[in-house]
């Protein structure tokens, strides 16, 4: 049952966070339409500041509060699991306020010293208010995903995804912005909006749940425990997202820089950074979803099934995860690798993208194991272990972009190599920490049969590329993305079974 209920709820989030991913792809595609390369190279250096004090505020608090309410939903002990949201949302509500009044006031510092760009200030202060109900939604969506009711956060992200992309319609459209500072500002301004009512209607229906469940008789807790049990948990991940945050902020505002440094001036540079990281990186990291969803569900499984000491239960959920990582990647690469062109053109009608595509999905299988290991770990327990190596990939991240994207010859393309090697990196040692507690062992066989059904595929790919007439051309890319995703999940599963 237990089994069923993990692929069931990672089904149900897949599917939601497929249909927001879409959402947000749409976002992103009317967003390149409206602001251009350069203007999506403005808003790409205003979101890691965004995510830095995120971080800071509420870094952890989905999947602490997701750990700490499946234990006390096993053991039906409601009223401490409802005291605990409680204290926790206080909590975060009075330190999110200290930092959104800090960043408020010193939005002039951030745009001129920090980012560099003045045009990025009002778009600073419109996210404020964001940061507080992202505070306060991160303790809900935690709690319902603890309780295995994973359908209601992911339908009121269907419908805050939707808004935002109807908002910033109807405003750029009604008032018809000249400027790219303008246009920034009013996305993120639909960002703001669309997080006040997704935290607004989680608050709803968290009041309709909070009662439905019958309580155990246990000892209440008193509130300072409560809120030590959750913050024990969520301060390491608060730690580890803030500084590798901080890291990757750092890298991500040093990129255009660098370039410069090149010889490029500094409107190509918001252009290139833009094309890369805010179109090209959007395609082929949308199924990362997957894994984000899958991971998701896995933090509570595994804490429930070490809870009960099913430590072989264990092992195959670890292997399971790493699987469908490794395929999903293999899959999104030989895709990406097939036809760059059409997903340039097809998602942001741009033929100037392919490069970036073709040479960044080959980080894909690696990065989306490594992508999984996080969760692998946090369902462990093992968050100091993930501060650590966290911090080593993102200096290791930081010094890479600084010496590579430097190059003249290279420029922008540092940026993808920088990627493969931090993957490979955080791969190597989340792996070997992961090996302490469940071994997973790589038969060099089965590895060397993937690989080759993977190549079989890829050429199987081309040929229908080649067949499949271009007059066509929105169906061929979506018939070699079907073609792609399914093939090498259904010969693989066939694969495995001749095995057992």
């Amino acid at each position: 049952m237990k089994k069923d209920t993990f692929f069931r709820d990672s089904f149900m989030l897949i599917l939601s966070n497929s249909i927001t991913g879409i959402l947000g792809f749409i976002f992103s595609i009317i967003l390149s339409h409206k602001l251009g390369a350069e203007g999506m190279g403005l808003y790409g250096l205003i979101m890691p500041i965004y995510n830095l004090f995120i971080c800071l505020i509420s870094g952890g608090m989905i999947t602490a509060m997701s750990k700490v309410s499946a234990v006390y939903f096993q053991k039906r002990d409601i009223k401490n699991l409802n005291n605990a949201i409680h204290i926790s949302i206080i909590f975060d509500i009075v330190w999110s306020i200290i930092i959104v009044t800090i960043v408020f006031l010193n939005a002039s510092f951030f745009s001129t010293y920090i980012i560099k760009d003045s045009r990025s200030l009002n778009s600073l202060k419109v996210i404020c208010p964001a940061m507080i109900f992202i505070a306060i939604s991160s303790i809900l969506k935690g709690y319902f995903y603890g309780i295995s009711k994973v359908k209601i956060p992911a339908f009121i992200d269907i419908f805050e995804k939707s808004l935002r992309i109807l908002i910033i319609i109807s405003v750029t459209t009604y008032f018809s912005f000249n400027k790219i500072s303008d246009t920034v500002t009013c996305a993120y301004m639909a960002l703001t909006i669309g997080e006040f009512i997704s935290t607004f209607l989680l608050y709803i229906f968290y009041r309709v749940y909070k009662n439905k469940f019958k309580d155990n008789i246990y000892s209440t807790e008193g509130r300072a425990q409560l809120l030590f049990n959750v913050l024990i948990v969520s301060l390491p991940l608060c730690l580890n997202g803030f500084l590798s945050t901080a890291l990757s902020a750092t890298s991500t505002l040093i990129v255009p820089r660098r370039l410069i440094a090149c010889g490029i001036e500094y409107g190509a540079a918001l252009s290139m950074l833009g094309k890369f990281t805010g179109m090209s990186l959007n395609i082929i990291f949308f199924p990362i979803l997957v894994i984000n969803s899958i991971s998701t569900i896995l933090i509570p499984d595994l804490s429930q099934t070490i809870n009960s000491k099913d430590y072989w239960a264990m092992e195959q959920r670890v292997k399971q995860v790493l699987r469908i990582s490794l395929l999903l990647g293999l899959s999104t690469t030989i895709i990406c690798l097939t036809i760059p062109d059409n997903l340039g053109v097809l998602f942001y009608n741009r033929t100037d993208l392919s490069g970036y595509i073709a040479f960044a999905s080959i980080a894909c299988p690696i990065f989306y194991m490594s992508a999984s290991t996080y969760g692998i770990l946090n369902g462990l327990g093992k968050q100091g272990v993930l501060l650590r190596n966290s911090l080593i990939v993102s200096l290791e991240e930081l010094i890479l972009l600084y010496v590579l994207v430097g190059i003249p010859y290279i420029n922008i393309y540092g940026y993808g190599i920088s990627l493969i090697l931090t993957s490979i990196t955080t791969l190597i040692l989340n792996i070997h920490e992961i090996n302490k507690y469940c071994y997973i062992s790589i038969n060099k066989n089965n590895f060397t049969i993937v690989i080759l059904n993977t190549i079989l595929i890829y050429l199987v790919l081309n040929i229908c590329k080649n067949l499949i007439p271009e007059n066509i051309f929105k169906l061929k890319t979506l018939l070699i993305l079907l073609i792609g995703f399914s093939l090498i999940f259904i010969s693989n599963s066939i694969i495995k079974k001749s095995e057992q």
